[in-house]
């Protein structure tokens, strides 16, 4: 299980990001495109450090929202 952040960019689509994989990130046109998008981009990223033989950092659910 991943913490992911969503949001919409400034071009419309959804963007999201996985905080505890650094740079993994991903888009979509809607909402649950972009969610299936960044499975997918997990799913990747997780394959490609098993391949490589690197260590898969923990994930941390430490998340705060702060209004300002």
């Amino acid at each position: 299980m991943r913490q992911v952040v969503i949001y919409r960019g400034e071009d419309g689509y959804w963007v999201t990001e996985c905080p505890g994989l650094p740079g993994c990130v991903s888009q979509g046109a809607s909402r649950e495109e972009a969610i299936q998008n960044i499975r997918e981009a997990i799913r990747g990223y997780l394959a490609v450090l098993e391949t490589e033989g690197l260590p898969i950092p923990e994930e941390h659910f430490d998340t705060l929202l702060i209004a300002v």
